[in-house]
């Protein structure tokens, strides 16, 4: 693993929320070509009766669109690292139909890996009244809670918005390339921390064979490319187990000094998701976070939302510190869930 630089990256990743808090240049608007395109790719798929997980781009079939969604492919790689298309309407689909659509669009995109150990490669994001400090099993998207910044273990990270919270619930990222330029300029000594390895809870989801836990340094500089892994909630957690080094007081001072940065509001972008909104970003080059929300009353109005882990063709060549993580989601790819599981009745969806 190649030592980190001590220079700030001079790319476009390295946005300041408030300087694109309120442009476009990270929103592409559906126009009514681009959505009739996407009803025509839904009712062909619907026709060959395939289901998720075995739908590929070709089942799905774009023409322009197709065409933007490279474009939008660039931009999360090599660009922002995050765009959001809006303007699909929300009203005209079910919520299997909005699946199957969001499933098409990222297969455009890259290849779905799963989320967890149960196979999981179309996650549902929802309270399911779970708490993940108590719970080592349970996950921050199953709950109301504010979510930590962090990033996921995959190259792009999606959500597809369904139904919106009462309040709050904003979607919140920051560009993790600001922030390891801001520390090299302020605390140079902290970013030599933050190039050396931590260890991350696997919150039980490990193999017979592999340690509870995983381990790898919060950036990483590999062939040109900065990549960033950060969960201090798994971080934390891992001192729980007797092997794990104690983080140091230096450890501890560099993990919160990412933390606040991304909570800084000149660093962060919120965004207000809407129904039918597609959120994606590069898990590299960017960090991401959700506010506490209040959910509605009625079962079918709280806040829903489906995610997706992309792995594409701009990242085969990936950290070897990453691996090890990597592997996991492979492994758990390898055995889905059934097709029929997807998009159960909403009341087993919110208690698996």
């Amino acid at each position: 693993m190649r030592e980190l630089e001590l220079e700030e990256f001079v790319t476009r990743a390295a946005w300041l929320g408030r300087d694109i808090q309120d442009s476009e240049d990270w929103v592409y608007r559906l126009g009514a070509e681009e959505i009739a395109e996407i009803d025509a790719a839904l009712r062909h798929l619907q026709s060959t009766g395939r289901q998720i997980p075995d739908i590929g781009k070709g089942d799905f079939p774009l023409k322009r669109f197709a065409r933007t969604l490279r474009l939008l492919q660039t931009e999360i790689e090599n660009g922002l690292g995050v765009t959001l298309i809006r303007g699909l309407p929300r009203d005209r689909y079910t919520v299997e139909e909005m699946g199957l659509i969001y499933w098409g669009i990222g297969a455009h995109l890259g290849r779905a890996v799963a989320q967890n150990a149960q196979g999981d490669v179309l996650g549902h994001v929802r309270d399911m009244g779970r708490d993940q400090y108590k719970d080592m099993h349970a996950r921050g998207y199953q709950t109301a809670n504010l979510l930590p910044f962090h990033n996921d273990s995959c190259d792009i990270v999606g959500l597809c918005c369904l139904e919106t919270a009462k309040s709050g619930g904003l979607s919140t990222v920051a560009s993790s390339v600001a922030v390891y330029n801001a520390l090299v300029r302020s605390r140079p000594d902290l970013v030599k921390i933050l190039g050396q390895p931590f260890y991350a809870d696997r919150r039980g989801e490990e193999s017979a064979d592999q340690k509870p836990y995983y381990v790898t340094p919060i950036f990483i500089w590999h062939k040109g490319r900065m990549f960033n892994r950060f969960n201090r909630t798994f971080i934390d957690s891992a001192q729980r187990f007797d092997e794990v080094p104690r983080l140091t007081q230096l450890q501890i001072e560099a993990l919160d000094a990412v933390a606040t940065l991304c909570r800084d509001p000149a660093f962060r972008l919120d965004i207000k998701l809407e129904r039918g909104d597609m959120q994606f970003v590069n898990n590299y080059c960017v960090l991401h976070s959700r506010t506490a929300y209040e959910d509605h009353a009625e079962e079918s109005k709280k806040r829903h939302l489906l995610r997706l882990w992309l792995r594409t063709s701009a990242f085969v060549d990936y950290p070897a510190a990453l691996r090890d993580r990597y592997e996991d989601m492979d492994k758990w790819r390898s055995n889905p869930r059934p097709p029929s599981y997807h998009f159960v009745a909403m009341a087993e969806v919110t208690t698996h």
